[in-house]
């Protein structure tokens, strides 16, 4: 059987106690990074009543993973096997919806425990009061698709929940200015660890705060967009034609907040 853990998203205090017993249990772990793994396992023996498990500690990750499940399928029968990620809920933005899947198919048990996601607990901390928003987890790196990406989730109604790196938080939140310098934001840092950090206000008064250094960049961090109201600015189809980008990047974009398809916006820009 196959059981996927959540861990905590910082806090060693907010693993459960279902979670430990079934830790104990296990014959093998397939972990995102084995050393955060068996880090975790370390600091939960010394601090609450928890066994160290015997057992085999595999890494299972997106680069790896369907060769590793080559090797551990008849496991995932015979053994009482657990999935964690590094830190918080499996399978939300990680690699572990490959073995849900295979599980699916191939009929084997499997169970999700519940437990803590930074999705919900820095959504919950904004304060904002609409009660739906959208998940979209790590936008692309760099380039168009990044741009577009950005301009299609700030032109939506809903709150859009977002992940970000350290060394990417400022270049977000100059983007986030760029398209809409009035729009709400909530960043929330370092989630349930000693430098937990929340600000909200609108993005230009944010940025101001990393220029001035009053937010240190460093950290693990979510961030919440405000969704975009009827009268908001936003990136309008004058602003898109303004950016010096090519044809192809531009129509791709108007067609996001037009009601014209990429096809016909290239057509245009090109003649």
């Amino acid at each position: 059987m196959l059981t996927f853990i959540p861990t905590p998203i910082g806090n060693p205090q907010d693993i459960t106690i279902r979670a430990l017993r079934e830790f104990e249990k296990a014959t093998l772990f397939l972990c995102e990074d084995t050393r955060e793994t068996k880090r975790l396992l370390h600091i939960l023996k010394e601090r609450f009543e928890f066994s160290y498990p015997e057992a085999e500690f595999l890494s299972f990750h997106e680069h790896n993973g369907a060769e590793r499940l080559s090797q551990v399928s008849k496991r995932l029968k015979d053994e009482q096997v657990v999935y964690v990620s590094d830190a918080g809920m499996p399978v939300i933005s990680d690699p572990g919806q490959i073995l849900v899947e295979y599980c699916q198919q191939e009929n084997i048990e499997y169970d999700v425990l519940p437990g803590g996601t930074a999705v919900t607990t820095a959504y919950a901390a904004s304060g904002f009061k609409e009660g739906n928003f959208l998940f979209y987890g790590f936008l692309p790196q760099k380039g168009s698709q990044r741009s577009s990406a950005l301009v299609e989730l700030m032109n939506k109604a809903e709150n859009v929940v977002l992940y970000e790196a350290p060394h990417r938080i400022e270049k977000l939140i100059n983007e986030i200015v760029e398209i809409d310098e009035t729009r709400e934001v909530f960043f929330a840092k370092e989630l349930t660890k000693k430098f937990q950090n929340y600000y909200r206000g609108l993005s230009k008064t944010i940025l101001e705060l990393f220029i001035s250094r009053e937010i240190n960049p460093k950290g693990e961090w979510v961030v919440v967009i405000k969704g975009k109201k009827d009268n908001s600015k936003a990136l309008y189809v004058d602003d898109i034609l303004a950016l010096d980008l090519q044809p192809k990047v531009k129509a791709k974009l108007l067609a996001k907040v037009t009601s014209e398809s990429v096809k016909e916006w290239y057509n245009k820009l090109i003649n």
